[in-house]
């Protein structure tokens, strides 16, 4: 290919990116190459024609090019320096300059900041070096993002379910192609999956038009996994979204998401995918959203399967083209086990302040892929606060018996909609009070699904540390200190007989065996 062989030529010749620049890497994607250069990356578009993106001509691929610079200077400014355009043959005299100042002929490529390949959060998961706290600053930063970025009017048809089905349809027809070229171990997931995308999106369709109407159908990422994640200066960003195809990016916050959601799952590590949808949670307070999640997860991992697929269509060496179709075989396994539907369980944390209720929550959440409400988090979202805001900020008042009565109102109400939506839903509260316990416990018979109460215990002493300690340290969003422990402890009443079959006593001045005290919540 004369493209590709004038890049290879321009590699040879490295004194062309500057002086000083020794030698010059080469990466290479399914549309894309890219030449690391010093301190630089130029990124140039493959001449490809494909069912979902168009790059054959010079102007096409400028157009790409610009509007790639556009959309990633949203997440990573910093990364993203300009464009460039590269004149001349691969005999002679190759050039790169800034693209205004190119010959109209020039071929365009993005300029970006180098960074340390070990800086992907891809290799810093694979080197184990990828932690919740990492988690907890990507959802921060992906809700920044969504927040500020363009909502899509209902004018424009994105997000409208016919728009949210296609891609899902052309993942599953090219694999069905796949299938009928002769690669019949495609078939039986196929079989499943086919119709299950099919029911869900007719079934969900509703919901998709409701989200789109509400602005949750914004101006994404479109690619948002861990190879398209790095830490810069110590910061996760995003970087490298779709520049494409529009379709591809126009989407719901949660099909967002759900592509990071769903590379950890693919990698072995639920726990985070869980721990960073907590984070997002409580941040966003989009728990409506977790309706379309199992679809947009399983869409995400088709098309994984997808771009697999092709790859194993390719010339490729053995090996390589083994690789990708155990690949493909791989992502279409995560696909049906995101389809299939679990246990529902309604748990209701119980204890006074300092007892470990949120300590042990977010271990719940990661272990065993339940979705937290919490009671201090959501209180202050019922005043317009974030998460981690002083309630004396708006002259207090949150903390009433009536904001309270409130707050559990809206805790019930959010718990109804994850267990019909099919999550098992752990409610972060104190729980002290009888009165605020009976509401949760009549919508668990009235949804059959099993109760139980996480009595959290430790002495009185040891919950005054922790009081103290958590105010010294800040930032948490329980704003109880000792006067308001002690007013609980003083308050503190046992559990009714007829509750005394739901509770599950948890002594957390030791480590906690949740494989022992809690059976594990299974697929059904």
């Amino acid at each position: 290919m004369q493209a590709e062989q004038r890049l290879r030529a321009l590699q040879g010749q490295p004194l062309v990116f500057g002086p000083g620049v020794a030698g010059v890497d080469w990466i290479e994607t399914h549309i894309s190459w890219l030449l690391l250069a010093g301190d630089r990356v130029y990124k140039f578009k493959k001449p490809l024609k494909l069912d979902f993106l168009d790059f054959s001509t010079r102007a096409l691929r400028r157009a790409a090019c610009e509007e790639e610079l556009r959309i990633n200077r949203r997440t990573a400014p910093e990364l993203y320096l300009g464009l460039v355009g590269l004149s001349g043959t691969a005999a002679q005299d190759l050039r790169l300059q800034p693209l205004e100042q190119a010959p109209q002929h020039a071929e365009p490529a993005v300029c970006m900041r180098r960074f340390a390949q070990e800086d992907l959060l891809l290799q810093r998961l694979q080197a184990g070096q990828l932690g919740g706290a990492h988690m907890d600053a990507l959802a921060r930063e992906i809700v920044r993002f969504h927040a500020t970025a363009a909502v899509a009017s209902p004018a424009q048809g994105w997000g409208t379910p016919q728009a949210v089905q296609a891609p899902v349809h052309g993942c599953l027809v090219a694999l069905q192609a796949l299938a009928d070229g002769g690669w019949d171990a495609l078939l039986p997931a196929l079989q499943q999956l086919g119709p299950w995308c099919r029911e869900q999106g007719n079934a969900l369709a509703p919901v998709f038009e409701a989200r789109r109407l509400a602005g949750r159908v914004r101006e994404c990422h479109g690619d948002l996994h861990l190879g398209n994640l790095v830490l810069l200066d110590g910061q996760p960003q995003a970087f490298d979204a779709i520049e494409f195809n529009p379709a591809l990016r126009w989407i719901d916050v949660v099909a967002d998401i759900a592509f990071l959601v769903m590379d950890l799952q693919a990698r072995g590590r639920a726990d985070l995918a869980w721990r960073f949808l907590d984070a997002w949670l409580a941040q966003e307070g989009d728990f409506a959203g977790l309706s379309v999640l199992r679809y947009y997860t399983v869409y995400r991992a088709l098309v994984r399967a997808r771009v697999a697929g092709m790859r194993a269509t390719q010339a490729l060496p053995a090996p390589a083209q083994a690789a990708a179709c155990a690949e493909c075989a791989r992502y279409l396994a995560l696909a049906r086990q995101c389809m299939q539907p679990r246990s529902v369980e309604l748990w209701l944390a119980h204890g006074l302040s300092g007892s470990g209720k949120s300590t042990q929550a977010l271990v719940l959440v990661q272990a065993r892929g339940v979705v937290r409400l919490r009671a201090d988090v959501e209180r202050k979202r019922l005043f317009g606060l974030a998460p981690g805001a002083d309630s004396a900020a708006i002259g207090g008042g949150i903390y009433t018996a009536q904001a309270t009565q409130r707050t559990y109102g809206h805790l019930r109400q959010q718990a109804c909609a994850l267990l019909q939506s099919g999550y098992t839903v752990l409610v972060d509260a104190s729980f002290l009070d009888p009165a605020m316990r009976a509401p949760f416990l009549a919508l668990a018979q009235e949804l059959g699904v099993v109760c139980r109460i996480l009595a959290f215990e430790a002495p009185l002493a040891v919950l005054r540390e922790r009081v103290r300690a958590r105010q010294q340290a800040g930032g948490d969003p329980s704003e109880a200190d000792e006067a308001v422990l002690q007013a609980q402890w003083a308050a503190r009443q046992p559990f009714a007989a007829a509750e005394q079959g739901h509770v599950l006593q948890v002594d957390t001045t030791r480590a906690v065996d949740w494989d022992r005290l809690l059976p594990m919540v299974q697929t059904k």
